[in-house]
């Protein structure tokens, strides 16, 4: 799941993005309304969360030129917290309205509602594939009874994989969805995550999950 945030105090910022990413989300940061507007045009995301009170352009105008038709929901994250405020950005589009200061536990509770609703692509808490199952929420990976341990860009990856079981994934569509906006895409970064994948969930076990398709990328399925 890859998510922007659009906000432009550094230290709230970073503490969101961190989270957020501890947390196994890719998260891009826009440190104002206008570049986080270009990226919301430039770039896919899942999930969108925008900050109200910012220099050049706030998040109220850059709700109003986001393309809605894209189905993108977007969580309001901001210290304005009258129910004008709210009422306002629930009847600009918004998917959700979080005031701060608020807990972590429930940013990551409404992203995950959020992500349900809103999202093109269905997300699902479980997700499965032969002998192999994913616990999203409580990123715990199981495969014939036996508990692996991925490091956080491993889970991604394997999520990514697995929640677009059977369809060709080039790199670069993998790179875009699974590393954030800093990738270098000229390295071989992809080929060595998903060989340190195989090494996990793949190699101690007689069915392979993660097959090559050569000059184009990678497809998981059952059987391959």
């Amino acid at each position: 799941m890859r998510l922007l945030v659009i906000e432009d105090e550094p230290k709230a910022g970073e503490y969101v993005r961190t989270g957020l990413t501890e947390s196994g989300y890719v998260v891009d940061l826009a440190r104002n309304g206008k570049y986080g507007l270009h990226m919301a045009h430039e770039f896919r995301y899942d999930l969108i969360l925008l900050d109200v009170m910012m220099p050049e352009m706030d998040g109220w105008e850059v709700m109003r030129q986001l393309d809605k038709s894209a189905g993108v929901p977007v969580l309001f994250l901001t210290a304005r917290g009258t129910l004008e405020d709210k009422l306002k950005g629930l009847e600009l589009g918004a998917e959700d309205y979080l005031v701060k200061p608020f807990s972590f536990a429930e940013l990551l509770a409404r992203i995950r509602v959020a992500l349900r609703r809103g999202s093109q692509q269905r997300v699902d808490d479980m997700l499965r594939i032969a002998d192999l199952e994913i616990d999203v929420p409580k990123r715990r990976v199981v495969r014939g009874n036996q508990r692996i341990t991925l490091t956080n860009k491993e889970f991604a990856l394997l999520q990514f994989f697995v929640q677009n079981q059977g369809q060709v994934l080039s790199r670069s569509l993998i790179a875009s969805r699974v590393w954030d906006m800093n990738f270098d895409s000229d390295t071989n970064v992809v080929d060595v995550a998903v060989r340190r994948l195989r090494q996990k969930i793949d190699e101690p076990f007689a069915t392979r999950l993660i097959q090559t398709v050569h000059g184009v990328g990678y497809r998981c399925e059952a059987g391959a």
